[in-house]
């Protein structure tokens, strides 16, 4: 949804004068890009993969650049080469978009040296921050309560007791971490000393695998915290806007899955807190373009700062959608040398509410295994409050080589209740067929109580798909797809008119199933 607020938008004359951009990447967020690109009047310039000839990102842009081999390693992760497309293309800057190497100061810095302009924090900033160590040390030093832990990376050549000595200042459980990286990557929980050897040498091979770095740390593992975070845009004149909190408690293994704008555990108190904490971290790390500041909530309410993105997020459109700001659009903007010109104070606060979920190409009952094939089919749901962000159509691939993330189903309704009810009726009319996808995930989730009341925390999600001990998930059969899309019109029908109470059997929104199969008996 594009920002149409000129109450609160003063647009400022660009300091740099960008004609054509280079996406570092692929999927949805190439294609989200390309999209903002076009609105301010710039060229866009894709690159891809082998297997990615002709993808969704390639068919968007104005002209697309071979990059390598299937493997990240030979095409996207390829600086060289993203480089060398970026010169043949005549691209004037660099959006990275996120993942690949959009945290990756040695990819901002060789692009600045290359005369381009990164859309993105500089390669100090990225480097300070990519440091999970060296950014609680920052947080702390600027007044932001940290979780408890080390400050210091555990030394390679450690002895046991050396690690177990600070192991014990820190308390168990606790959780042994990568100092680079994220995304659950490096990441052990350790219950008892004599957890702890084992956890941390597998932390350190993962995180040396994943990230090139086995710098590990000690962080104390808070009980039922919930994961709330704050996106922060920040200007090269000293302009930094802190936005309305996102709520990221919906979390497999780690991996966010559902996140929702405004949080209900964060009063008006607490979210001013917050947001002055995320402004006082950027501010620290003197950082320029988009970011967020990621916080963990314990059960008392208590906030610790957890660690900042130095990137877009994936999960910036329930900010947009609630804010009514274009955060790519300004990504842009900043990148060439305009000042902020939004209302800081209405950004803190939220229109409606907003909820996205992430449709992966996984198969929620084989243990989530990534599902590459050929989308079949591909009929994404629409009308009033249902924004859906997508890097396939029908007919393309989901390759094995990359992330399983299609696209993202994000809805805003007036309030909460409201936006889950058009969530369930977005995900009802909501077609794809050829790779099993999240989906059924979703529809299940939207019947839970605990959710439907907000009553969640990072290892909710986790805790009740135990409890399903895999038992297969309700989908929604083909056949019955004309009635899914009937319910989700009288659904929206029904928020407009007040009308629920016709409905067979009282409120039919609990579960948008029961609710098609009593619209079915209808017909």
């Amino acid at each position: 949804m594009k920002d149409e607020s000129s109450s609160f938008l003063l647009h400022a004359a660009p300091g740099i004068a960008l004609k054509k951009v280079l996406i570092a990447n692929r999927g949805e967020i190439a294609v989200r890009i390309v999209r903002a690109c076009r609105e301010l009047g710039l060229g866009t310039v894709a690159v891809y993969s082998a297997c990615d000839r002709g993808a969704l990102h390639t068919r968007s842009a104005d002209e697309a650049h071979p990059v390598g081999g299937d493997p990240p390693g030979e095409s996207y992760l390829r600086i060289d080469r993203l480089i060398d497309a970026a010169s043949a293309s005549g691209a004037d800057a660099v959006h990275p978009g996120y993942g690949f190497l959009a945290e990756n100061a040695a990819f901002a810095r060789a692009t600045r040296d290359a005369g381009l302009t990164f859309i993105g924090p500089s390669p100090d900033a990225i480097e300070i921050l990519g440091s999970k160590t060296t950014a609680r040390r920052l947080a702390r030093a600027a007044g932001v309560p940290v979780v408890p832990g080390t400050d210091e990376p555990l030394p390679g050549d450690a002895a046991p007791q050396d690690a177990e000595g600070r192991a014990a200042e820190v308390g168990y459980p606790l959780l042994v971490k990568a100092v680079a990286g994220g995304g659950g990557k490096g990441m052990r929980l350790v219950g008892t000393p004599a957890e702890l050897a084992p956890a941390v040498a597998r932390a350190r091979s993962e995180a040396r695998s994943a990230f090139g770095d086995g710098g590990v740390y000690f962080e104390r593992r808070l009980e039922r915290p919930r994961h709330v975070e704050v996106q922060v845009l920040a200007d090269a004149h000293g302009q930094i806007v802190p936005f309305v909190e996102r709520e990221c408690s919906i979390q497999r293994r780690h991996q966010k899955l559902v996140e929702e704008s405004p949080s209900r555990a964060v009063s008006r108190e607490l979210r001013a807190t917050l947001t002055d904490a995320a402004a006082a971290v950027a501010r620290a790390a003197g950082y320029v373009n988009a970011g967020t500041v990621e916080f963990l909530l314990d059960e008392s309410g208590a906030f610790y700062f957890l660690e900042m993105n130095t990137r877009l997020q994936v999960e910036h459109p329930v900010t947009e959608l609630v804010t009514g700001v274009d955060l790519v659009e300004w990504q842009i903007r900043i990148a060439r040398g305009e000042r902020l010109s939004l209302d800081a104070d209405r950004c803190r606060r939220a229109v409606g509410h907003a909820v996205e979920c992430r449709l992966y190409a996984e198969d929620p009952d084989r243990g989530f295994m990534p599902a590459p094939g050929r989308v079949r089919v591909f009929r994404p749901p629409a009308g009033p409050g249902v924004r859906h962000d997508s890097g396939v159509e029908a007919g393309d691939d989901v390759p094995l080589f990359y992330d399983a993330l299609m696209s993202k189903l994000i809805v805003w309704a007036r309030d909460r209740p409201s936006a889950l009810d058009r969530l369930g009726g977005a995900l009802a009319e909501l077609r794809i067929e050829g790779v099993p996808t999240t989906a059924p995930l979703f529809r299940w989730l939207l019947g839970e109580p605990a959710f439907r009341d907000g009553a969640v925390h990072t290892a909710y999600l986790d805790e009740i798909l135990a409890a399903r001990d895999g038992q297969p998930f309700e989908s929604l059969p083909p056949d019955d797809v004309e009635v899914a899309v009937i319910a989700a019109a009288l659904d929206r029908y029904f928020e407009t008119q007040g009308a629920r109470a016709f409905v067979p059997g009282g409120d039919a929104r609990s579960s948008p199933w029961l609710r098609a199969a009593r619209l079915a008996a209808l017909r």
